[in-house]
C-alpha cells in the first residue's frame, strides 16, 4: 500500500498526521487542509486522505494538487454508505501508525473517526467547518452519536460553529481555532497591473467576488445589487459552477455586459485581489470563508453577509457586515463602503489569522492531547 510504502522511508522520531476529508476538489476547507501540509513543522510526516474520487481525477481538475502526490490517497468511495471503505481506511492507518488523525466534517468523522478508533490511534482531533447541517435531525443525530462513540477533540473553525455544536448536540468540550492564511502570499500590491493581467478597465473602481458558481453563494443577489450602482464600477467574478450560465443571462437581461467580468477559475488570486478596490462575498451560506480572509490581507475591505461564521473574519473597522439575500442592502453597503476612508484591514488579519498560528495551535491541542 502507497503510504505503508511511505512510513517505511520515514524516521520514526518524526510524528505522523494524517487528514480525512470527503473529498479533494477546489473548495475553501480542501485549500485550508493543503495549506496544512505545506505550513507543518519540519518534524511531522503529513499525508491526506480524500474518501471520495481518484488521485488522477482530482490531478486532472485541481492542478494545486500536484505539488502535494506524494502525500495523498484517494479511497474512490462511492454514494452511500460504505462498509469497505471503513475496513479500508482501518487497514490503511494499522500500517501507517499515525499519532494522529484529523477528520473533516461529518462524513470524515463517520469513515476516519471509527478507522482510528478500530486502529487505535493515540490522538483523533475532529474540525468542524459549518453548522448547517446540524439544522438537519438526522445529521444532527448521527454526529452527536459519533461524538460520543468516537470521542475525539472537537474544534470548531468558529466561535459560531462552536455554539452550534455546544447547543445543538449538547456537546460541550470544544474549543476554537479560527482558518488562518499565508498572510505573506496575500499582501498588498499593485493595482494597475494587476488589472491589466485579467483585463479589468483601468479607470473604474472595481468590485470582485470569488467562489463556486452555485446558487448558495449569493451571485444572483449581488449582480441585481450591482446594477444599482453607478455606471463607474465594474464587477470582476472568479470561479466556475453550474450557475455560470444563467448568471450570464442576467447580466445580458440587466444590460451589464460592458461592466460585468466573467473570468472563471482563477489560479494567481493574490492578484485576482490586488486588483479590487472592494471584494464582496454575498453567500446565503457559509461556514468560516478563507476569501475575506485574503482579500484583506490584501488591504481591501470587504461586504459580506452575516451568516455562519462571516463576521467574525471580518475587521470591525474596515469591512461591511449585510443581512443575506437582500438586495437594496447590498447595493446601499457596496456604495457606502466605497465611499469611505477607513484605513487598512491587513492589521487585523495579521493578529488574528496568520496560518502560521493556526498550525502551531493545532500542534499543541495534539501534544496535549497525546499526554491524556
Amino acid at each position: 500500500m502507497e503510504f505503508r510504502q511511505k512510513q517505511n522511508s520515514t524516521q520514526r522520531n518524526k510524528k505522523v498526521i494524517l487528514h480525512v476529508v470527503q473529498h479533494l476538489a477546489p473548495g475553501g476547507l480542501e485549500t485550508l487542509v493543503l495549506e496544512m501540509l505545506r505550513f507543518a513543522q519540519p518534524n511531522h510526516s503529513v499525508f491526506v486522505v480524500s474518501l471520495e474520487g481518484s488521485k488522477a481525477q482530482a490531478l486532472q481538475c485541481w492542478s494545486k494538487l500536484s505539488a502535494y502526490q506524494g502525500q495523498l490517497h484517494f479511497l474512490n468511495k462511492k454514494p452511500g454508505f460504505s462498509g469497505t471503505t471503513i475496513s479500508t481506511l482501518t487497514s490503511m492507518l494499522k500500517g501507517l501508525k499515525p499519532d494522529v488523525v484529523h477528520t473533516h466534517h461529518i462524513g470524515p468523522l463517520l469513515y476516519g473517526g471509527i478507522a482510528a478508533r478500530l486502529a487505535q490511534v493515540p490522538v483523533i482531533i475532529h474540525t468542524e467547518h459549518d453548522a448547517w447541517h446540524l439544522n438537519n435531525r438526522k445529521s444532527a443525530r448521527l454526529q452527536s452519536l459519533l461524538l460520543k462513540m468516537i470521542r475525539p477533540h472537537v474544534v470548531a473553525d468558529a466561535n459560531f460553529v462552536a455554539e452550534q455544536i455546544q447547543t445543538k448536540l449538547n456537546y460541550r468540550k470544544v474549543c476554537t481555532i479560527h482558518n488562518g492564511i499565508d498572510c505573506q502570499k496575500f499582501q498588498s500590491g499593485n493595482q494597475a497591473s494587476k488589472r491589466n493581467l485579467f483585463g479589468l478597465p483601468a479607470n473604474k473602481t472595481v468590485i470582485g467576488v470569488a467562489g463556486r458558481l452555485e446558487a448558495v453563494k449569493g451571485h444572483k443577489v449581488l449582480i441585481e445589487a450591482f446594477s444599482h450602482l453607478t455606471p463607474n464600477t465594474h464587477l470582476a467574478i472568479a470561479g466556475d459552477g453550474s450557475q455560470r450560465a444563467q448568471l450570464e443571462a442576467q447580466v445580458r437581461t440587466l444590460k451589464l455586459e460592458d461592466r460585468v467580468t466573467f473570468l472563471g477559475l482563477v489560479d494567481d488570486m493574490p492578484s485576482f485581489y490586488q486588483s479590487l478596490d472592494l471584494f464582496c462575498l454575498p453567500s446565503l451560506q457559509e461556514g468560516f470563508p478563507l476569501s475575506t480572509l485574503e482579500a484583506q490581507a490584501c488591504d481591501v475591505p470587504c461586504v459580506a453577509t452575516d451568516v455562519g461564521g462571516v463576521k467574525e473574519t471580518l475587521c470591525p473597522i474596515n469591512s461591511t457586515l449585510v443581512e443575506a439575500n437582500r438586495v437594496f442592502s447590498l447595493a446601499e453597503a457596496l456604495s457606502l463602503q466605497l465611499k469611505s476612508t477607513h484605513g487598512s484591514p491587513r492589521t487585523f488579519i495579521l493578529k488574528h489569522f496568520d496560518i502560521r498560528d493556526m498550525v502551531s495551535r493545532y500542534s499543541r491541542l495534539a501534544k496535549e492531547a497525546s499526554y491524556e
